[in-house]
C-alpha cells in the first residue's frame, strides 16, 4: 500500500493510521505518535477503517484486533506494516504486537520499528537495565536485585522514560509533558511525590539522582 519513496511525506516521518475502538487510547496514541513527527490519523468505527486505509496510503497502521476489523484488514493492507494492539497474553499474526494495557512510548517505538523493517527480538525486546533494576516495557514489569517490585501505572511510566534516557536530566516540566501528557494538568510537585515512592520501592538500588535546581536522571 505503500512505498519506500512515500515514507516521509512534506518533511513528516510519515502517515500513521490508528483503528482503535476506546476514543480516549485512540488520542493516547495520537498525541505520542504526534510528538514524534508522525502524520496520525484516528479511527474509531471498524466499519471505516478498510476505506480509510485506502485513502490514506498509510506507511504503517495502528490495529486494534478487538475492533472486529482484525485479519481481513491486514490482508487488505498488503504490506503495509500492521502493529496490532493484542489482548494481554495473546500475539496476533503480526510480528510486530503490543499487548494491552500498553505504555504510549512502547507503541511508539513499535511503530518506528515496523517502519524500519525490524522485526523484534523477544530474547532483548522492552529490557532496560540501570544497576541491579531491571525493567521490561513488554510485560511492564520491574525487578531490583531479581526482586520484583510493584509500581502503579504512573510510576512504571515515569522510571521506563528516565531509564530510556540514562544520564539525561530532565526538569519537572518536560517530565510532566512526557509521562502525564501535559505540564499544565497537574503540578511539578506531582513528579517529586512520584519519584519519592519510586526511591521507597527500589530501595538503595534505585537508580534515580536528583539535580538541585533543575530536575532528575536516571544513572545507568
Amino acid at each position: 500500500m505503500h512505498t519506500p519513496a512515500e515514507t516521509d511525506r512534506d518533511g513528516r516521518e510519515g502517515i500513521v493510521l490508528v483503528i482503535e475502538h476506546d476514543p480516549g487510547v485512540a488520542d493516547l496514541a495520537r498525541l505520542y505518535l504526534s510528538r514524534e513527527g508522525f502524520d496520525v490519523h484516528v479511527v474509531t468505527d471498524p466499519a471505516c477503517a478498510a476505506a480509510q486505509a485506502h485513502r490514506l496510503r498509510p506507511d504503517a497502521v495502528v490495529l486494534d484486533l478487538s475492533t472486529g476489523a482484525g485479519e481481513t484488514l491486514i490482508r487488505e493492507l498488503g504490506d503495509t506494516p500492521v502493529v496490532c494492539v493484542v489482548p494481554d497474553g495473546e500475539t496476533g499474526t503480526s510480528p510486530y504486537a503490543v499487548p494491552r494495557p500498553f505504555s504510549p512510548r512502547v507503541l511508539v517505538a513499535m511503530v518506528a520499528r515496523a517502519l524500519r523493517g525490524q522485526a523484534p527480538d523477544p530474547a532483548r525486546e522492552g529490557l532496560l537495565r540501570a544497576g541491579q533494576v531491571t525493567l521490561d516495557t513488554a510485560t511492564r514489569t520491574v525487578t531490583a536485585a531479581g526482586a520484583a517490585k510493584s509500581l502503579t501505572a504512573t510510576e512504571f511510566d515515569l522510571l521506563a522514560f528516565l531509564m530510556e534516557r540514562p544520564g539525561r536530566v530532565f526538569t519537572r516540566e518536560q517530565l510532566l509533558a512526557a509521562v502525564w501528557g501535559s505540564a499544565e494538568s497537574a503540578g511539578t510537585r506531582t513528579v517529586d511525590v512520584h519519584i519519592a515512592q519510586l526511591r521507597a520501592k527500589l530501595g538503595a538500588l534505585s537508580p534515580l539522582r536528583t539535580v538541585r535546581g533543575i530536575g532528575y536522571a536516571a544513572d545507568p
